[in-house]
């Protein structure tokens, strides 16, 4: 993992692409709160941001903390970098950090194909056999089923059947109120990935 203090070039990055107006917090539940004329400002800046950030760049913030992974899932997902899927997989897959997670999944159910499913679909297979870790399988059941509704599938089914992972998991700590329904999680990444395609309006990446 590569630390701001002791690497210039990341440094550099965060000034440029993550700590602006608090980018690294406001790409997380306040975003669907925001309206009106704030909503635009922060999707232009975003769809800016996310054309002018190079691959290279992107790679070094993935390769930083939950600070820098956030936004760097966000500006990949804005400009549709497909090329960093497998990646962005691993990543959650790996759960090194948190608060990142819920990006990845948002970059994946944006880019919106079987293969984003597929990823999608280990992970849950392997953390929803985790009752002990609330990681991020609440966002990941949400990006999934949201694929399943673009794409015509229903990955999904499997987890969410009376004796399927999703239920042992819910049934394990924390209470199982604390985890929302499939459905509420669904809506949240679809309003995640709305906003994400409202910001690439602004985008112009001449290198995808």
């Amino acid at each position: 993992m590569r630390y701001a203090h002791e690497d210039a070039e990341l440094a550099d990055l965060i000034r440029r692409y993550v700590t602006p107006d608090r980018r690294y917090l406001r790409l997380g539940g306040s975003l669907l709160r925001v309206t009106g004329s704030e909503r635009t400002k922060v999707a232009r800046e975003l769809g800016e941001a996310a054309g002018k950030i190079t691959p290279r760049e992107l790679t070094i913030l993935l390769e930083g903390g939950w600070r820098e992974r956030k936004p760097a899932a966000w500006l990949i997902a804005v400009a549709r970098r497909t090329e960093f899927r497998e990646h962005l997989g691993e990543l959650l897959l790996d759960s090194e950090v948190c608060y990142a997670g819920i990006a990845y999944c948002v970059a994946l159910a944006t880019f919106g194909t079987p293969a984003d499913a597929g990823l999608l679909t280990a992970y849950l297979d392997r953390y929803l056999r985790r009752p002990d870790l609330y990681y991020d399988q609440t966002a990941a059941m949400g990006a999934l089923l949201n694929l399943d509704t673009k794409l015509g599938a229903d990955r999904a089914a499997r987890f969410l059947a009376p004796d399927g992972l999703w239920h042992q998991w819910i049934d394990g700590p924390p209470r199982k109120e604390y985890h929302g329904t499939p459905e509420s999680s669904r809506k949240i990444i679809s309003q995640f990935c709305d906003f994400a395609d409202e910001s690439s309006e602004h985008c112009t990446a001449k290198e995808r």
